[in-house]
C-alpha cells in the first residue's frame, strides 16, 4: 500500500471527473453549486477543525480527502448521495492503492454527512460534516438561474460572509454568518436547523462545544454534554 495524500486525489482524473458530474447533474435539478469550489472549501475547513484541535498530520490530511470527496455520489443521485458517494470511494481510493484502514475512515465520513442520515462516527467524520454544513455562501447561487422565490437561492444569496474559527484552548467550534436583509435569519434556519443540530453533534464527538453566530448574535451557544 501508499501513501494516497490529497494532492494526488485532486490530480486524479476520475475523482475530477466524478466531482464535476455530479456539479451538473445537481444543475440541472436545480441545486446549488455543490463543485470544485464547495469541495475545495470543505476540504480545507476539515483540515483546518483537525489541525486546530492538534490531531497528527496523517488524520488532518484524511478529513482534507474526505472533505474533497464527499459529494461524488451525487454522479448517480441526489437521494442517499453519501452511502452511493461512500462505496464509490472505497472502489476508487483502494485502486489507487490506498491502505484498506484509511479508506474505511474516509467512506464512513462520506456516507454520514448528510443530515437525513448521518452521524459522526470518527473524528474525520465529524470534522467533514461541520465544514460541509458550514457552507452556505452568496456564491453557492447558480446566477444563471437565481429564483428569488426560492428559499435555498435567497437565503444563500443573501449570506454575503461565512467562516468557521477553533478555539483550541476553550474547546468551542464557532461559525460566523453574515447575512443582508434580502433574507432573514428565520429563514437560515428554517433550511439549516437540521445541519446546525448535526454540527452539534459532530462538535460534541470532537469533544467541543459548537456556537452559531449571525450578524454578531449568538444564535445558540450548545455545550459539551
Amino acid at each position: 500500500m501508499k501513501k494516497i495524500t490529497l494532492k494526488s486525489v485532486q490530480e486524479c482524473l476520475e475523482i475530477q471527473t466524478l466531482i464535476n458530474s455530479a456539479n451538473d447533474n445537481l444543475e440541472v435539478m436545480g441545486y446549488t453549486e455543490h463543485g470544485m469550489r464547495h469541495v475545495t472549501y470543505v476540504s480545507k475547513n476539515a483540515e483546518m477543525i483537525l489541525k486546530e484541535l492538534g490531531y497528527d498530520e496523517r488524520i488532518v490530511e484524511l478529513g482534507a480527502i474526505g472533505g474533497y470527496m464527499h459529494d461524488i455520489g451525487n454522479m448517480i443521485n441526489r437521494h442517499n448521495h453519501g452511502l452511493t458517494g461512500a462505496l464509490m470511494a472505497y472502489e476508487v481510493l483502494l485502486r489507487m492503492g490506498m491502505s484498506p484502514d484509511e479508506v474505511v475512515k474516509i467512506t464512513a465520513a462520506i456516507g454520514n454527512h448528510e443530515e437525513e442520515n448521518g452521524t459522526p462516527v470518527s473524528e474525520v467524520s465529524a470534522a467533514v460534516i461541520i465544514a460541509d454544513k458550514a457552507d452556505a455562501h452568496r456564491t453557492r447561487v447558480r446566477r444563471k438561474s437565481f429564483d428569488k422565490n426560492d428559499i435555498h437561492d435567497r437565503v444563500n444569496n443573501a449570506i454575503k460572509k461565512n467562516f468557521l474559527t477553533v478555539d483550541k484552548e476553550k474547546k468551542v467550534i464557532s461559525l460566523f454568518i453574515y447575512m443582508d436583509k434580502t433574507s432573514a435569519i428565520m429563514e437560515f434556519l428554517k433550511i439549516y436547523l437540521s445541519r446546525i443540530i448535526l454540527c452539534e453533534k459532530s462538535a460534541t464527538f470532537l469533544k467541543c462545544s459548537f456556537e452559531l453566530v449571525i450578524n454578531d448574535k449568538v444564535i445558540n451557544r450548545h455545550s459539551i454534554q
